[in-house]
């Protein structure tokens, strides 16, 4: 089985798999400069950007890797997106969408939904989770458009009630988890495995082993993704949310899991409370936008100070080395990296959200978690709560602080997600 996913956290190579692994080092070379060498004997030799130029390694590595099943992520949209050359997918699906990329793809939901809805073609059944009505409308139109049915999934009452175990923490996973399912029968049904129950008819019956088995192992690393520092006594709760609606959903997923902690911790040392951290930064989107969301989502449960300890860092990773080059973000403004302004004026916003917490800026991630550290050998260590710290607002903040803590030997406890946007291919994809 083959996955091209986006973006990638620590390496390129996370982005093509097969099997749920990365592309070996020398498989991704090869394959890579397959594509890099014929387009350079072709024409004046010149080459698509970045994603396009992936995209064809991607599905140059299915076919030379023989897979029998490939999904595929869009990257922007899905109408114009590189990914959509693809005629004859088994299904496609859409998940909750939100407002993004609106130079490219429009500043309203409906507008974005158009895009989304790209992705659907004829004879092959589309899904999609619960959206704001305007979406939905486009969604339904789009669909009848391209001759498909659309397919609103519900979630599936063993995964609604917690009897399947999501390895994918957080309760909108289970929206995530209901679309797999469906999108899975649909496509087993098309390659001509029928021991699974109809896709409109799964909901009402027990999922198969093989399927609860897949939704308890599954993870996705710098999604809804715990990790623990058991020497310093850190928990460090990691989500790569970068839009309001991600960002949101991200919070209250924090939430749930600070008071699962106090819960776990009730009677113990009551009457001191561990420092609860934030680092966040976003270099591109609207950064106080979106820590203005995070700010009110986490107030509304946890209190007015939801940290008492707030970082905002850039997403350069180290302090002496500076990025590792598959962390590298081509579109940051250099400057405004060099002089922390983006940084400045968050810490700037959060005081006046909460002019109680301890707020700093840090120049690297490798900065900003030395100073989780230095503050945990600080605290008591009698103490058996552990420090929490939330860490969001960027992809590429979370792939840096991954490198950084696998490096000192932090191993992953939980991960995960769903793409956006995908599309399952038949075994006629490897021929």
């Amino acid at each position: 089985m083959g996955l091209f996913t986006s973006p990638h956290l620590r390496s390129v190579r996370e982005r093509i798999q097969i099997n749920n692994q990365p592309l070996s080092e020398s498989l991704f070379s090869k394959y890579f400069f397959d594509i890099w060498d014929r387009l350079s004997a072709t024409g004046d030799g010149s080459k698509p950007a970045y994603f396009r130029f992936l995209t064809l390694v991607a599905f140059h590595t299915f076919l030379q890797e023989r897979v029998d099943t490939a999904v595929i992520e869009c990257g922007i949209g899905g109408e114009y997106d590189s990914t959509n050359i693809l005629v004859s997918p088994t299904t496609t699906a859409v998940t909750a969408l939100g407002i993004d990329h609106v130079g490219m793809l429009g500043g309203t939901i409906a507008e974005i939904a158009w895009h989304k809805g790209g992705i659907f073609k004829k004879g092959a059944p589309a899904f999609t989770v619960l959206q704001p009505e305007p979406a939905m409308d486009v969604l339904r139109k789009r669909a009848e458009e391209r001759d498909t049915t659309l397919q609103l999934v519900k979630r599936h009452p063993q995964i609604a009630n917690g009897e399947v175990k999501l390895g994918l923490a957080a309760d909108f996973q289970k929206s995530n988890a209901s679309l797999a399912v469906a999108v899975t029968a649909a496509h087993l049904h098309a390659v001509g495995h029928n021991f699974v129950p109809n896709p409109s008819e799964i909901n009402e019956q027990e999922l198969p082993v093989e399927f609860r088995r897949g939704l308890e192992q599954v993870k996705w690393p710098g999604r809804c993704e715990m990790r623990r520092e058991v020497r310093n006594g850190i928990a460090w709760c990691l989500d790569g949310g970068h839009t309001l609606e991600s960002i949101e959903v991200a919070g209250q997923w924090f939430a749930e899991e600070v008071q699962t902690l106090q819960q776990s911790n009730a009677g113990i040392n009551h009457h001191s409370q561990r420092p609860r951290i934030l680092i966040f930064n976003q270099q591109t989107r609207d950064a106080a936008g979106l820590a203005r969301a995070l700010f009110n989502t986490l107030s509304a449960v946890l209190g007015q100070n939801p940290f008492t300890h707030v970082i905002f860092t850039t997403n350069v990773t180290f302090k002496d080395a500076g990025y590792k080059p598959d962390l590298v973000a081509m579109n940051n403004n250099a400057e405004e990296v060099q002089t922390l302004k983006v940084q400045k004026e968050l810490a700037a916003m959060w005081v006046e959200l909460d002019p109680v917490a301890d707020i700093k800026v840090a120049a690297t991630i490798e900065d900003a978690i030395n100073e989780v550290r230095i503050l945990a050998r600080q605290v008591n260590i009698e103490e058996t709560n552990e420090l929490v710290v939330f860490i969001t607002g960027s992809l590429h903040l979370v792939g840096g602080v991954l490198e950084i803590l696998e490096s000192s030997g932090v191993k992953d406890e939980v991960d995960g997600t769903f793409s956006k946007s995908i599309a399952c291919h038949k075994p006629a994809l490897a021929k």
